[in-house]
């Protein structure tokens, strides 16, 4: 491990068209459009820069009214990776460049955790991706579709992402040691990656899931874990959520 940060940027894929919370990413937050607040936070990291990615010409202007790099991609592109990985084309990112992938509806994530993803992928030069995991505490999650699982290898490195509770404990009794890790959706990815990422074809249990990292397993592609102590604050999915955030950044 270097004790030297690595160098990396962030870009935040923000889509205008968001099913539970229309119009999510221009949701006002104390004055400022959700998509402004993350991209001010991701600026407190370490990166080198950061990019705002979207198929809105309105958040375009926003970005470009609060002097936030924005580039206008393609409004086809099927999950956050597809849009990372034209603007990583857009950019002429060399191939080992890394990516930090902060989603757009993530107003209060630690800088610390986003230095941290990309630490992960510096130091495993092996893996394409790092992302972040952090213990389960209530146990109702381990069994709840809407928090996504993992289980690791003994390196760190993922060996599958599931809605479902895994690992299955058959024995309570032989469970002990065993931690229950939900997935935090926060990606670092290597720009080489990115471009491979897209031709290819959706996989079997990724389709089955509905999780896009599964497409990467799937292909032997190699996935650091990050294990973070405990987890940031929630996103922003649900117009409970948007007040929750509000009141937070208020207080």
């Amino acid at each position: 491990m270097s004790n030297q940060p690595p160098e990396f940027l962030v870009v935040i894929p923000a889509r205008l068209g968001s099913t539970r919370l229309p119009r999510k990413p221009l949701a006002d937050i104390g004055g400022k459009p959700m998509v402004i607040r993350v991209a001010e936070r991701a600026q407190e990291s370490l990166a080198q820069s950061v990019v705002v990615a979207t198929d809105s010409a309105e958040i375009q202007a926003v970005c470009d009214e609060h002097r936030i790099e924005c580039l206008l991609t393609s409004a086809d592109h099927l999950t956050g990776t597809d849009r990372i990985a034209e603007v990583a084309q857009l950019l002429k990112l060399p191939a080992d460049t890394l990516v930090v992938n902060v989603q757009g509806d993530e107003p209060l994530i630690p800088p610390e955790l986003i230095n941290q993803v990309a630490q992960t992928l510096a130091d495993n030069v092996a893996c394409a991706i790092s992302t972040v995991a952090v213990p389960i505490s209530h146990a109702e999650e381990i069994s709840n579709p809407n928090v996504v699982k993992v289980v690791l290898n003994r390196s760190g490195e993922a060996l599958y992402f599931s809605r479902a509770s895994i690992p299955f404990v058959r024995d309570p009794q032989s469970s002990q040691n065993i931690t229950h890790l939900r997935h935090l959706g926060i990606y670092a990815y290597r720009a080489d990656f990115l471009q491979a990422y897209t031709r290819l074809e959706p996989a079997p249990p990724e389709q089955a899931e509905a999780l896009e990292q599964l497409r990467a397993l799937w292909n032997g592609y190699r996935i650091a874990v990050y294990t973070a102590s405990e987890a940031p604050p929630a996103g922003v999915d649900t117009a409970e959520d948007l007040e929750r955030v509000r009141r937070i950044l208020a207080a």
